[in-house]
């Protein structure tokens, strides 16, 4: 019988070579001239090797260097949509806007398969299946607006949303007026309250680490009937953790995540004797991969337990983006027995960033 130990490096192996297959199916669509993007069709043309030749393994995707997400900023957007899927209804997310021109991503199917996966990591005891849902957190553009809405809908419930522009927010701070930013989120959870109190099926919660606190004043989530918070957001740390388990929960279960508009969604590892609070998140591999990279040497992932910056990969037929340098920076985690390959701890805003980016109401 094998040992737990042989066991999980047997899945790390068969994880990785399922990676390498991914890899050289990715990116045989994305280059084939009958199903690629315009965008990276045009980009192997200035090639003088072939990607679907030469790349064979996830590897071997260091050959296109890092990615600049300068080219996801304006348009045509369509230069961004593969010719495998025209026809179909095309929608286009895009990131908060905190510094400068958005960047944007097209998806057809993409957010409904992310959430459907982490779907099937909420415990239903605590996110009933045929319950409604409550999205306290951005909307607009974002990718979150239809994310959350087709989680509610997979899991056989309805969600109810607020009005939220964060770049309102953003706008507010830089302008030195912090009462203004105050009142808005005081609106925004005023909302909230107002669909929680007119609707009793309401059990499940979407939002922000600072929503959740602002809500949390207002109102008992117990006696709201609120038994499952899946939050996201630049605010989540250990001690916000640790502060929303012991204080503000009172006995529903947290669901952390790290996601955003070019990866999808990352979960958080069953919090277990010996983690403490720490925010231990696992990529959606192989569609997502995420590397600890030293920040001086950003080809060279760092050891276990060691910080770096956040290197991202997405690998789905809609998006590829290799090799991505995130504006976080995080320590590396090791495989664990349900996620076979690297997590990241405590992801937070890279360090070395001279740019002070305004989070707002996340």
């Amino acid at each position: 019988m094998l040992s737990r130990e042989e066991t999980l490096e047997t899945r790390i192996e068969s994880s990785r070579e399922a990676l390498d297959a991914w890899v050289r199916e990715v990116v045989g669509w994305h280059f084939d001239p009958a199903t690629g993007c315009p965008f990276w069709l045009d980009y192997a043309k200035r090639l003088d090797w072939d990607p679907r030749r030469d790349i064979g393994s996830y590897e071997d995707l260091m050959r296109f260097g890092f990615f600049e997400d300068e080219a996801l900023r304006g348009g045509p957007v369509s230069r961004w949509v593969p010719r495998g899927l025209a026809g179909r209804p095309v929608y286009v997310f895009e990131t908060g806007g905190s510094t400068g021109v958005p960047k944007s991503r097209i998806n057809v199917e993409d957010f409904r398969v992310d959430y459907e996966l982490f779907s099937r990591t909420l415990p239903d005891e605590f996110f009933p299946p045929g319950a409604d849902w409550l999205s306290l957190g951005p909307t607009g553009p974002r990718r979150l607006r239809l994310a959350v809405e087709h989680l509610a809908q997979h899991r056989g419930g309805i969600c109810f949303m607020v009005d939220l522009d964060p770049r309102w927010v953003i706008k507010l701070v830089r302008m030195g007026q912090p009462r203004m930013a105050e009142a808005y989120k005081q609106h925004v959870v005023e909302q909230g309250l107002t669909l929680l109190r007119a609707h009793e099926n309401i059990r499940c919660l979407f939002t922000t680490p600072k929503l959740l606190e602002a809500l949390c004043e207002k109102i008992s989530l117990k006696k709201a009937g609120i038994t499952g918070v899946f939050c996201g957001g630049t605010e989540m740390t250990p001690q916000f953790h640790r502060f929303a388990v012991e204080e503000l929960l009172e006995g529903a279960y947290f669901a952390p995540t790290y996601g955003n508009t070019l990866m999808g969604l990352a979960v958080h590892k069953p919090r277990r004797e010996g983690d403490d609070y720490a925010v231990i998140y696992y990529p959606p591999a192989p569609r997502a991969l995420i590397e600890v990279v030293d920040p001086d040497e950003p080809a060279r992932v760092v050891g276990y337990g060691e910080t770096g910056r956040v290197r991202l990969t997405t690998l789905t037929r809609e998006f590829f983006m290799p090799r991505f340098l995130e504006r976080d920076e995080a320590e590396r985690e090791p495989p664990c027995d349900a996620y076979p390959w690297d997590g990241v701890r405590n992801v937070r805003p890279f360090s070395r960033l001279q740019t002070t980016v305004v989070e707002g109401v996340y």
